[in-house]
């Protein structure tokens, strides 16, 4: 069965569109050059039967109507997004690329990015032209890895094309896999949308963390002060602090793209950025508290992946959070039932068999992601010293962020 999608680069965000895709019943094409995201070896006998086939072979590209690039864009050294991957992906399909194809960007970018640099990549590669021989759309990824609630099919899909035809083509698309589409105004509004929204979380969550903070000098139980403020109906999102902010979904402020810097965002950077430094203090404290000093201390790390019950490091405080308890002198072990092995400075760090001998044998245990194995009353217990940076333990069981 000849492929009817093509998903260009199968990492966090392609990877989800691709199992989407084949669980609608269309047959779909995974590009990727380099290492694939890991996939269960059910899960991908399952996309296969579906008619999913993975290759790292470029020919399969000029034979599909639609082609979706989700190459990622990390922060460059210069602190803005790298298009590196992107513009390899947008080479690759162009120079196979018949008339009539629909190219999707989904990868996070600056607004701006689809038609101004994109457009041109596809076009001279390509030999066609955008909006008259192909269609082009940009719509945001809502990949949230791990979530039960909102898959694709149950999450609107933003769509936002280089003329309107463009826009009804990529959303006659994407009505094959979700529920919903929302047609965005054009491009650069539907880039927008990402900006808008991966920005919206970063500062939410540098609020409550600056929160956390507060809350702690003052004496005050920040966690029963958001479950009460989460009761009101209007003007509130409940959001809660952690060790620091990982994941895929950078922050953007626009700095050096001739728009004035969102100052909002940088503030926000600022203070997540300063989680895991918070987390070290608060450990040293504690230990202090207990006639213990950092130096020599035994801790260990529970959950050293970005979010719970998903093995994905990208970004996560974890590491940073090692290296400076190292720093300080102590003896860092770690826990993760998804994580068989990790390193901090091109060092291993021990791996915990039982959990909670280890916990009962540290100094201080510190919680950083509650993956849902852990059975968190039994682990209170355990433990000598327990810091709960998700505040996720019973109540007055263990030392709160």
């Amino acid at each position: 069965m000849p492929a009817d999608l093509a998903v260009i680069g199968l990492g966090q965000l392609g990877l989800p569109l691709a199992r989407a895709a084949v669980a609608a019943g269309i047959p779909t094409l995974g590009y990727e050059s380099g290492d694939p995201a890991p996939l269960a070896p059910a899960d991908l006998r399952r996309m296969l039967s579906k008619g999913f086939l993975p290759t790292d072979d470029p020919a399969g590209l000029g034979r599909v109507r639609t082609a979706v690039i989700c190459a990622p864009t990390p922060r460059g050294a210069d602190g803005g997004l790298d298009l590196g991957q992107v513009t390899a992906a947008a080479r690759v399909l162009a120079a196979r690329m018949r008339p009539h194809t629909t190219v999707i960007l989904e990868s996070p970018v600056h607004p701006g990015t689809t038609e101004g640099h994109l457009r041109a990549v596809l076009e001279e590669g390509s030999g066609l032209r955008a909006g008259r021989d192909f269609h082009l759309a940009y719509s945001p990824s809502r990949v949230d890895p791990g979530n039960r609630d909102h898959g694709p099919a149950n999450t609107p899909k933003v769509i936002g094309g280089l003329t309107p035809a463009c826009t009804e083509s990529a959303a006659a698309f994407y009505g094959r896999i979700t529920d919903r589409v929302v047609r965005a105004r054009g491009l650069r509004e539907a880039e927008t949308v990402q900006l808008l929204e991966t920005n919206f979380r970063h500062v939410n969550i540098a609020l409550v963390n600056e929160m956390a903070v507060l809350c702690h000098d003052l004496g005050v139980d920040l966690w029963d002060v958001i479950r009460c403020a989460e009761t009101k109906p209007f003007g509130f999102q409940a959001f809660r602090p952690g060790p620091g902010v990982g994941g895929h979904g950078v922050p953007q402020d626009l700095s050096g793209h001739r728009v004035r810097p969102l100052r909002m965002v940088e503030l926000a950077q600022q203070v997540n950025q300063q989680m895991p430094r918070y987390v070290v203090q608060r450990a040293a404290t504690l230990l202090n508290e207990h006639g213990k000093s950092a130096r020599g201390a035994r801790v260990l790390l529970l959950g050293v992946t970005y979010k719970p019950d998903h093995a994905d490091q990208q970004g996560t405080p974890a590491r940073e959070i090692a290296v400076r308890l190292m720093e300080l002198g102590a003896t860092v072990s770690y826990h993760d039932p998804l994580v068989p092995s990790w390193s901090v400075l091109d060092r291993p760090v021990p791996r915990a068999d039982s959990l909670y001998e280890a916990a009962a044998a540290a100094d201080l245990t510190i919680l950083l992601q509650p993956h849902r194995t852990y059975d968190l009353q039994g682990l209170s217990v355990k433990a000598q010293l327990l810091l709960d940076t998700q505040g996720v333990t019973p109540t007055g069981a263990a030392h709160r962020l």
